[in-house]
């Protein structure tokens, strides 16, 4: 109760900062050079305060991530106040990522704290770190279903662990969401519109080429963080130098394409209310460009999530599907790929479904679709991780050298 208590808050007061720092934002025009150009001179001002700001908390150059923090159970907490704040400053500058690394960092950070203090054993600081996430997720997410399900799918607790943990997140997330609610009402549930359509059993079959065009997507997706990621370890510029050049370069990229920047959230909304305006090529142009900013985000030091990023790139395929093939309804298309192509990243599949259902409050026999498109994009991304983790371990057998009989 007590971490719900202090992650509602800490979420009430995190997500403020970012929504009041973030007006300097003007999306005047959604076309092609829609931006101003005063937006990388902003942009790459918040890149020269990240990158003092990792020096002045002392950050390491490489953060666990969320997925990695949640897998542990355990956040260090005195990692905590430097993520805080460099990933607010990240998300007000404009950065393509989300708040969710961040809060959880600040709830997870929490319940760590509380165990070290506690010297508690380490399956119950572990469960106590869970149910920190929950504390600030149940504000963010809107919903104690999605939380509970998106911690234990990733955190996967086995055996007694999981009763422990799962009423543990439960409370956690149950009271924030309260308290937050309360506060500033429903942030996330029902945020994008979607035509209804009437379930054929045919959806269910187009539901397996959408979960592999996530595949697709995802594995682009993939290229372009490990190509960012290689270049800036290559060019190995300073600290405030790197996080600079990567403010300009998705300043850029949003003058050019507005909608690419921050977190995606809002801009989706845009993409979605004005289906059929923007054409097939800006749609294109924006799946890649919004890769393209998310790669050089993170690469560059700035801090923040993956979830909020992808779902625009996963609704924004959407979109796009619809625009190619209009015979296919824009409510199967979008819910589709909204899940698939966060759900095969985060290897949360469920979550995601209901994350999708509950966004677009799209019927019961609607999310039937949804199931198949993520299974199958979940599915096929564990393969071919599987194939990749095995070729590298036949190239590392054939270089070791033969040993003497």
């Amino acid at each position: 109760m007590a971490l719900g208590v202090f992650g509602a808050f800490a979420g009430l007061v995190f997500m403020g900062v970012i929504g009041f720092g973030g007006r300097w934002y003007v999306d005047s025009d959604t076309g092609w050079f829609g931006g101003q150009w005063w937006w990388v001179a902003a942009t790459a001002a918040a890149g020269v305060v990240v990158g003092l700001l990792r020096r002045l908390t002392r950050l390491p150059e490489e953060i666990p991530g969320l997925i990695d923090d949640l897998k542990d159970g355990h956040v260090d907490p005195r990692l905590v106040p430097g993520i805080a704040v460099v990933s607010a400053v990240s998300l007000i500058g404009g950065a393509s990522l989300g708040p969710e690394k961040a809060l959880g960092s600040i709830g997870g950070g929490a319940g760590s704290w509380i165990s070290q203090r506690r010297k508690l054993s380490q399956e119950d600081s572990q469960l106590t770190t869970l149910s920190g996430f929950g504390g600030t997720y149940g504000g963010l997410f809107s919903s104690t279903v999605i939380v509970v399900m998106f911690i234990l799918e990733l955190a996967r607790p086995g055996g007694r662990r999981f009763a422990k943990a799962l009423v543990g997140e439960i409370v956690a997330s149950s009271v924030s969401f309260g308290i937050y609610f309360a506060i500033a009402g429903a942030v996330f549930l029902d945020a994008y519109q979607v035509p209804q359509y009437t379930f054929e059993n045919w959806q269910m079959l187009a539901a397996i080429p959408l979960g592999l065009l996530a595949v697709i997507v995802v594995t682009l997706l993939v290229v372009f963080v490990q190509l960012a990621s290689r270049l800036f370890e290559l060019v190995k510029l300073p600290g405030v130098v790197r996080t600079t050049l990567g403010g300009v370069l998705f300043g850029v990229v949003g003058v050019v394409l507005p909608l690419t920047m921050f977190t995606g959230s809002d801009q989706l909304k845009t993409v979605l209310d004005d289906a059929g305006k923007l054409g097939v090529g800006l749609l294109v142009a924006l799946v890649i460009a919004k890769q393209f900013t998310f790669a050089v985000s993170q690469a560059s030091g700035f801090i923040g999530g993956p979830i909020f990023p992808t779902l625009f790139i996963g609704g924004t395929v959407g979109v796009l599907v619809h625009e190619v093939l209009p015979w296919v309804p824009l409510g199967l298309t979008f819910t589709c790929l909204l899940a698939a192509v966060p759900g095969s990243i985060a290897a949360a599949p469920f979550s995601m479904v209901l994350l999708a259902a509950f966004l677009t409050q799209i019927g019961a026999l609607q999310t039937a679709p949804i199931l198949i498109a993520v299974v199958t994009a979940f599915l096929t991304m564990e393969g071919v991780k599987y194939l990749v983790a095995r070729r590298k371990e036949a190239r590392a057998a054939t270089r070791k050298p033969a040993t003497p009989n």
